[in-house]
């Protein structure tokens, strides 16, 4: 969950329908996304070097197969995602490479920020985008965590999601288990891969699923927990909530703004799919699965926050929506763009 972004038209050639198939690939490529958490914001130079190791194979060479196609930071959270998409077959090498410069240079010890983190590489999400299936993306995820404890000395990794076998406990089912959201002192914690988590590197969750999407809006207060009202209300595990959502609220230069991790997920009957309406379609390797759109999000925060008394200043979409990455992962490829995230102007704030 991360803060504002400038919300940047695609590229025509990226232009999108809104239902929208991704499961056959004009390149013969099996593509998959991470989105890579790591908890440094606030020195440029740093997170532009994690993000360029991922693109170099091991002759040093940039690797024609991988691409980052975006990097969000934001300096009150001190958090960063940047969003690598590879074939299959190179993303277990590429994030791996990426992770061994973010723990060089990211010091848990001295780290600072609102968000949550307990890891200087906080979380790593894998994510199908093109003939690829959510249980290899769980093989590579596991894969990738056992080389993370082999080549790094001091951290430790906790499974999520596919990678978590045989319980396959959700991303916020081992937050909760793991004191994510309170930041536990790291010597308390029981990582799955391992030694105990080392101060300077804390521990990592890596894991993989049907995409998530990060959708923040932020509300014209600086009351906290008026906006964990807000947050509480579209939460998923609400009754009366959104499917798929997860909201927290965080105070955020000034103002109080709600950042949700958007969810995709299968069974729900789309019939149709504008940007106004409640849930977004897609398909991967012939599954099917839905989002609530990030307009509807924005929508029901302001009339929650309207019932407040209170306006709302705008919404970020942090990345892409799940065919939007797939659309600029395929091209991005095609074209060889390594650095794609500056033809996009990647977002620093």
């Amino acid at each position: 969950m991360l803060s504002k972004s400038l919300v940047l038209p695609l590229i025509s050639a990226f232009a999108v329908k809104k239902k929208i198939s991704m499961s056959s690939s004009r390149l013969g490529l099996r593509l998959a996304v991470c989105l890579l958490n790591i908890s440094e914001a606030r020195r440029k130079h740093i997170v532009e070097n994690i993000a360029k190791a991922a693109l170099l194979g091991k002759n040093g060479k940039k690797h024609p197969e991988v691409s980052v196609l975006n990097i969000f930071s934001d300096q009150d959270y001190n958090r960063s995602v940047i969003t690598i998409a590879a074939s299959i077959d190179e993303l277990n090498n590429s994030v791996l490479a990426a992770c061994l410069e973010a723990f060089q240079s990211i010091d848990m010890e001295v780290q600072e920020g609102i968000h949550p983190c307990l890891g200087a590489v906080d979380l790593i999400p894998i994510y199908p985008l093109t003939d690829v299936g959510v249980e290899e993306c769980g093989a590579v995820a596991r894969s990738l965590a056992e080389n993370l404890v082999l080549h790094v000395p001091g951290s430790s990794v906790f499974l999520f999601g596919e990678a978590d076998l045989p319980a396959k406990r959700t991303l916020v089912q081992r937050r909760k288990q793991l004191g994510w959201f309170t930041r536990r002192d790291f010597s308390a914690l029981e990582p799955d891969l391992g030694a105990a988590p080392a101060r300077r590197c804390g521990l990592t969750g890596i894991g993989a699923s049907p995409y998530v999407m990060n959708c923040n809006v932020t509300i014209d207060s600086q009351d906290l927990a008026l906006g964990k009202e807000i947050a509480s209300a579209i939460r998923g595990s609400n009754a009366s909530g959104l499917k798929g959502v997860q909201a927290m609220a965080f105070p955020h230069e000034g103002k109080i703004e709600i950042a949700c991790n958007v969810e995709s997920f299968e069974g729900q009957e789309v019939t149709e799919t504008s940007e106004d309406t409640r849930y977004m379609a897609y398909s991967v390797l012939g599954d099917h699965f839905s989002y609530v759109s990030p307009h509807y999000i924005e929508a029901q925060v302001k009339k929650l926050a309207s019932d407040r008394g209170i306006g709302t200043i705008g919404r970020a979409l942090i990345g892409f929506t799940p065919p939007e990455c797939k659309n600029c992962a395929e091209y991005a490829i095609k074209e060889s763009i390594g650095e794609f995230w500056k033809i996009r102007e990647g977002v620093f704030m």
